[in-house]
């Protein structure tokens, strides 16, 4: 298979990004767009990839790593569905079947943060471990849990972003999820960190502001040591390059542990890192990708 091609796409709340690389890894092109529509999507997907494919080469396959909701069971016939979400125009749509019935290719989907861990678990922070688990604080909030190369999921994939948390009494400021008054992703997501900000400022100027979410990743990260108990957790997404803040985030985690004994590893400096990957959730697209085209041959 040294002329096959393969593709990999992020979508997030904000931004879709695509590689194609050759059979050796090289890449050959990159991609990235504001996520609007999902037909706005499929047309510059398509004419990205079409450009990018040399050729007299084939496109052997195309890995993607979706914001969810999405039916991530390739057994379901509504496989890369997106289920009820806030972000317009994307529930109920399925880019992946889109795809595929466009380029006549393979399409193998996973949630985003499952992908971003497989990415990191094949060779980035979470190398060696037998069981990682990965958060994205972004436009929204999400993770997976990997154990020995392979995620959890259930009826669905996990979606901790909506994981109740003890609001803070002195926290007034409304949730930014539609669905909830008081869940990770509507207290401590991208979105609920800008509409607490005063005009001008951000994330890392506000010391008040960074403790709060500090406090409250805390939490859910202690809430997901209780429920998972993996050996480490790797913590990305934009909110997460605010310097100071992972360092919060873990201190506040071990309190909210209050001494409960769940193990020694939750104590050491390396137990919540960030990502090695700058787009794994992409690197883990391309894994998928290349990995499908093996069970093929």
């Amino acid at each position: 298979m040294s002329d096959a091609v393969f593709a990999g796409i992020e979508t997030g709340g904000t931004k879709i990004l695509a590689r194609v690389v050759d059979a050796a890894g090289n890449i050959l092109a990159d991609g990235r767009w504001p996520t609007t529509t999902p037909a706005a999507a499929l047309g510059d997907l398509l004419a990205f990839i079409a450009g990018a494919v040399p050729p007299g080469r084939k496109l052997a396959a195309v890995g993607m790593a979706a914001f969810g909701p999405v039916v991530c069971d390739a057994r379901s016939s509504d496989y890369g569905r997106v289920l009820s979400t806030p972000k317009p125009h994307w529930a109920n749509s399925n880019l992946r079947a889109a795809l595929a019935e466009h380029l006549r290719a393979p399409v193998v989907l996973e949630h985003d943060v499952n992908a971003a861990a497989l990415a990191e678990w094949h060779g980035g922070a979470g190398r060696g471990l037998h069981s990682l688990a990965y958060v994205t604080v972004g436009t929204g909030i999400g993770g997976g849990l990997l154990i020995n190369g392979r995620p959890l999921e259930g009826a669905l994939h996990p979606e901790i972003g909506h994981i109740r948390l003890a609001r803070r009494a002195d926290d007034t400021v409304p949730s930014v999820c539609p669905f909830h008054d008081d869940c990770a992703e509507g207290l401590a997501s991208g979105p609920a960190v800008a509409g607490r900000l005063k005009k001008g400022a951000d994330l890392a100027g506000d010391a008040t502001l960074r403790a709060l979410m500090g406090s409250y990743l805390g939490d859910l990260a202690a809430a997901l040591v209780l429920a998972w108990s993996p050996q480490r957790i790797v913590i990305g997404g934009g909110v997460m390059n605010t310097p100071q803040l992972l360092g919060q985030l873990h201190r506040a985690l071990v309190s909210a542990l209050s001494g409960y004994e769940v193990g020694e590893h939750v104590k050491q400096a390396d137990f919540c890192v960030l990502p090695a990957f700058a787009d794994a959730g992409l690197e883990g697209a391309l894994l998928m990708a290349r990995g499908l085209a093996r069970q093929g041959d």
